[in-house]
């Protein structure tokens, strides 16, 4: 058995997980009542070491924002109540009293995808992370790509419109202001705003839509929605056309919430990105959706840290 947890600024998901990729015991933490980190490592022991008396359990993993697979550490990550450097590795580590092994959300999502999902017996691949932001894992030659600092992966800060929308990083055009989550509602709403094409999305107060109203304004047959996602898709797909020129990947993974509106937005992504191609590669890079179970996808992508660690 192996624990895997995904540390998120609102909840704390923690699992027990078995060599099958089971999640057998599993059970949450708010975020925001542990403003010092030694308070969340004391609740987390309170709920994991009775657990031994059951279970032979072998290692921790976490997925959490700005962790270093290399030192350990969570470093400035803004989105968690502990500031600067945190070692979480070697604390948590101490208070199980097994090996603890931490990266970050993506990188986690990436290593879950190739132990438990879509790209088992991959050894070429990238995960693609469709959430809020935009994230990403890259896998070479069966390896982790980590860089020399540890935070090499950052795809979604790649400008793809230049000049573009100003991002949550302070850049302007990145992919993660076209194609994540937030992405999507900020389309629909430039959409509406330059035209009076008749859409659903009308009733909705202009500042509370969302990529799922898109999405189910889509499935309904709205037109606007729809170029919403082809617009979508056609940026990501050429942008999966450039990450082709540099890793040659077998596939590309597609994971996290905007990832489930399916053809909606796998279709224009893979036509997208096959224009985009150079010839060399064209019919040759798959798109696939996760295979993880949404409901433990995160945390199963955790404990498959403490599963390579192993």
């Amino acid at each position: 058995m192996v624990v895997g947890i995904d540390m998120g600024g609102t909840s704390i998901k923690v699992g027990l997980v078995d060599e099958k990729g089971t999640v057998t015991e599993k059970f949450s933490l708010i975020t925001k009542d542990y403003p010092e980190f030694s308070s969340f490592v004391a609740a987390l022991a309170d709920k994991v070491n009775p657990l031994k008396a059951k279970y032979d359990i072998k290692a921790v993993g976490i997925g959490c924002p700005n962790g270093n697979f290399y030192t350990g550490n969570i470093e400035s990550a803004v989105n968690l109540p502990w500031h600067g450097t945190v070692p979480v590795a070697r604390l948590v580590s101490e208070a199980l009293s097994v090996p603890c092994r931490i990266t970050n959300d993506a990188n986690a999502a990436a290593l879950g995808e190739m132990t438990y999902g879509a790209a088992v017996g991959l050894r070429d691949f990238i995960m693609i992370t469709l959430g809020t932001g935009v994230g990403s894992g890259i896998v070479i030659d069966g390896r982790m790509v980590y860089g020399h600092d540890g935070f090499a992966g950052e795809l979604g800060h790649v400008i793809v419109c230049p000049d573009g929308r100003l991002c949550g990083c302070g850049r302007k055009g990145c992919l993660e202001a076209y194609c994540s989550a937030t992405g999507v509602a900020r389309t629909a709403r430039e959409f509406l705003a330059e035209s009076s094409e008749p859409s659903s999305l009308r009733a909705v107060p202009s500042d509370a839509i969302t990529s799922k109203d898109v999405f189910e304004a889509a499935v309904s047959g709205d037109a606007l929605a729809k170029r919403v996602f082809d617009f979508t898709g056609e940026i990501l797909g050429r942008a999966l056309a450039d990450f082709v020129t540099f890793s040659a990947p077998e596939a590309f993974v597609l994971f996290g919430g905007l990832a489930r509106a399916g053809a909606l937005l796998f279709d224009p992504v893979r036509e997208s990105m096959e224009r985009s191609l150079l010839p060399l590669w064209r019919g040759k890079v798959k798109v696939l959706p996760s295979q993880l179970p949404a409901d433990d996808a995160a945390i199963l992508g955790a404990a498959s840290i403490a599963v390579q660690s192993l």
